[in-house]
Parts: C-alpha cells; structure tokens; sequence
C-alpha cells in the first residue's frame, strides 16, 4: 500500500514550531546592564561666621563677665576684610595709651591691638576686658560692659597696623571704699573679639575695685588707628 506524502501545511507548522523553540532555548530575554554609581562629594557651603559685632566677645568669659587676650605710629588699617582672617592673639601685641580724658568720675583711655604677624588679618567687635592682679593674672572685679552703641566696623590690619578700642575707666573714688574694696592692679586682660585666648596688657594708673558690686570698665568696638570717637 502505497503511503501518502505530508500535508504540506502541516509541514509548515511544525518548521515554525520548532523555531519558537529554538528561540526560548537561546535565551532570547535581554539582560539589563548594571547602572553605574557615581560618587560626588558635595562642596560644603561655608556656614557665616557669627559677627562679632553680634556677638561681642561672647566666645570669651569676659562678655559674660569672667575671667576672659603698640604705638600710635602704626597706621590705621581699612575698613574691609574681605579675604582676610580674624587676628590671632599670638600675632597680637596690646598697649594703653591716653584717650579723650573722659568725663567727671570717669577717664577714657585707647586700648591698642597691633598686628605682630606677617599676613594681614582683621579685627571686628568688642574685645573681653578686666583688671588683672596678684602678679599671677587674678581677675579683679567685674569685666567691663560691651557699648553696643559704639561703631563695630571690620578693621583690616596690615603687619605693623593698628586697632583701637576706646575704653572708660570709672574712677574708684567715686564708689565708697566699702563697696569697691579698691586694689592696685598689674593691667588688664584682653580677649580679642570671638578669641578664647587672652593677652596681658600692663598699666598701673587705675585703682580696681575687687567688689563685684560695681564695674568700672566699659569698652567700645575696635575700630582703625586715629577713628576713635571718645
């Protein structure tokens, strides 16, 4: 008996058949590629730094009352400071020299900050100042009150220049003995503006009051050689 050839069409479908098959079996499917992860380090935006002139010396005991660190031919420095540092205290030498003469019962003198270093740098605020004593640098009374009222200019001070904080001196006289419990002091200590360090700056010519009833200081912003307002 004689067989019959295969119904083409059925040829057909089973040519596609297998090539589906062959498709599965191959892995067809696309794998997707690995995202590649870039690191960036984000540049830290500068936080301000507080002014002192906001601040005074708040960094420094004396603004809060604790224990708080040149010559009038240094010339005055400007009134910007722009890409210039604050004054460190190390490259900072302090002196006291006359001021206005000041009022009955008080007196004005010029507390003085000359820049000793070799790069520019500046000052701005109210520097933290007391009577020091005991020839160990013991705090005597009250340190002196920040007048906010004053000019707080930033003051740019090249090597060898010059800033200037005018500062009031009650005398002691006016103050009953019993309340002041005056003293005879080595100086003063100075914090510049938002220093934790201090400088010594001797002068002898003022009685300080040990009391902490009254307070004899009251200092002004620091501002450039020969701008003083007292």
């Amino acid at each position: 008996m004689q067989r019959r050839a295969g119904s083409p069409l059925l040829v057909a479908v089973g040519i596609v058949a297998v090539g589906l098959l062959a498709g599965c079996s191959s892995g067809g499917a696309t794998t997707p590629s690995a995202t590649t992860t870039e690191t960036v380090t984000a540049t830290p935006t500068s936080a301000p730094t507080p002014s002192s002139a906001a601040s005074g010396s708040a960094s420094s005991p004396s603004a809060s009352g604790g224990s708080s660190g040149g010559s009038s031919g240094g010339s005055s420095g400007g009134s910007s400071g722009a890409g210039s540092s604050a004054c460190a205290t190390s490259s900072l030498a302090g002196s006291i020299e006359a001021g206005s003469g000041g009022a009955a019962g008080s007196t004005y003198v010029h507390l003085v900050l000359r820049n000793t270093g070799s790069s520019t740098c500046t000052l701005q605020g109210w520097p933290g100042v007391s009577f020091v004593g005991d020839t160990n640098g013991t705090q005597i009374g009250n340190a002196a009150t920040l007048d906010r009222a004053a000019p707080h200019p930033t003051v740019t001070l090249a090597s060898g220049q010059e800033a200037v904080a005018p500062l009031k001196v009650t005398n002691s006289e006016n103050y009953p003995g019993s309340t002041c419990d005056p003293t005879s002091p080595d100086g003063f200590r100075v914090y510049p503006p938002g220093s934790k360090e201090s400088l010594f700056v001797p002068y002898t010519a003022f009685a300080a009051c040990r009391s902490e009833d009254v307070t004899e200081l009251d200092v002004q912003a620091f501002v450039p050689a020969g701008q003083a307002a007292d």
